[in-house]
């Protein structure tokens, strides 16, 4: 039987992180592809404490239907973190969602009609790009530089009179960059000119590893005088466990409406027992003394993962040292090429992500994201051994 399919969704094409997931659970493979936490750092103790603690009715409750919007107790609680960190709570309203990813496919949703130009950084986040081309968006790439993005350029692309800006600032996916001061404030007073919302995803924000950075973090809906220009997603996939599936945005309450209806069609409600536990691990404290273990442990990755790069690079090769997160943007020699560098690491036994994953258009940019979250410090100076070699190889 020949199928006629959407129109939207002959347009989808595959994520390469998607399809590289099937080698990057093989043993002989080092993989440097997915954004994932590591798996030997889960709280399970922790887990295993709050499921054993926890009442029959509570337990009988987390296994049943929820409120589309999300269980008021963890709602409440997010609400009283988030205030803690200067965000507007009062003035906007929260939506637990399917994970953060699902935020962004349900603003897209609820923005984005066939056609539409929406703008979003050069790079940018490929569950990101492929959630707004299945509304058909014309989807238009802004540049950034080590300090976010490019004022000047932006300025430009908004003549084109864009539905959203989408923006990662903190620890970018997949930049590994952070928004200064300076450029968050130049970004503001240019989109105050504008009645354009910017969508601000902030899945890696509490993943800094040091306090000077910690300054720098200001999330842009916390300090825009026009807030409500802002829509913030958060995630609790970075901070306890991407498998419970569990995010968040926070906007003001007219955007709400719509979200909380779109959502109903989509899946009723987010799972009520993973709303459960992460209420549990947000309250008792349990959560803050993880994120800050997490941070030294990452901090340590990170360290090995730019020393061995330092180390085993050639000089062309380049690279800003991330601040936090999960990742490093590495800008190739002149001539190497992206795709047959990773198909040679591959036969030598490491997986990475090539550029043009996170381009808007798919084009190659001469880039490669690596990440070393989910390594332990023998796999990275393995790896990164070999993948020194596999590009001095081609030169």
């Amino acid at each position: 039987m020949e199928f006629n399919f959407a129109d939207s969704a002959k347009k989808m094409r595959s994520s390469a992180i998607r399809d590289l997931m099937s080698l990057a659970v093989r043993p002989d493979i080092i993989s440097f592809a997915g954004g994932m936490p590591g798996n030997d750092l889960f709280p399970i103790d922790d887990l295993r404490e709050i499921v054993a603690q926890l009442p029959t009715k509570r337990l009988e409750i987390a296994m049943q239907y929820g409120e589309t919007s999300g269980m008021n107790t963890l709602i409440i609680a997010l609400k009283n973190w988030l205030q803690q960190k200067g965000f507007p709570v009062d003035k906007n309203r929260i939506i637990l969602t399917t994970g953060s990813l699902q935020a962004l496919h349900i603003l897209g949703k609820i923005f984005i009609n066939p056609g539409d130009t929406i703008l979003v950084e050069n790079p940018s986040f490929v569950g990101a790009l492929s959630a707004f081309k299945s509304f058909e968006a014309n989807i238009v790439g802004v540049n950034i530089d080590k300090n976010g993005i490019c004022i000047d350029d932006l300025r430009e692309k908004l003549k084109l009179n864009p539905k959203f800006l989408y923006i990662m600032p903190n620890f970018h996916n997949p930049a590994g960059i952070i928004y200064s001061q300076q450029r968050r404030t130049e970004l503001l007073q240019l989109m105050q000119e504008y009645n354009v919302p910017i969508f601000e995803d902030d899945a890696y924000g509490e993943l800094f590893y040091d306090e000077e950075t910690k300054s720098m973090l200001s999330p842009l809906k916390t300090i825009a005088k026009n807030e409500e220009q802002i829509l913030y997603t958060g995630s609790f996939s970075k901070i306890f466990g991407p498998g419970l599936r569990l995010g968040w945005m926070l906007v003001p309450p007219e955007v709400y409406e719509k979200a909380e209806k779109c959502k109903q069609a989509i899946d009723a409600c987010s799972s009520t027992l993973s709303q459960t536990l992460a209420e549990e691990f947000l309250t008792s404290g349990r959560m803050e003394k993880y994120i800050a273990n997490l941070r030294n442990i990452y901090r340590q990755r990170r360290d090995c993962m730019v020393e061995e790069l330092k180390k085993h690079m050639p000089a062309e090769v380049s690279f800003v040292e991330p601040k936090g997160g999960f990742y490093i943007w590495i800008k190739l020699p002149k001539g190497v090429n992206e795709k047959e560098l990773l198909k040679i690491a591959i036969e030598k036994g490491v997986v990475f992500v090539i550029g043009s994953t996170f381009d808007p258009l798919g084009n190659e940019n001469g880039y490669i994201r690596i990440s070393f979250s989910n390594n332990t410090i023998e796999e990275i100076q393995k790896g990164i051994k070999i993948l020194g070699e596999s590009i001095k190889y081609l030169l």
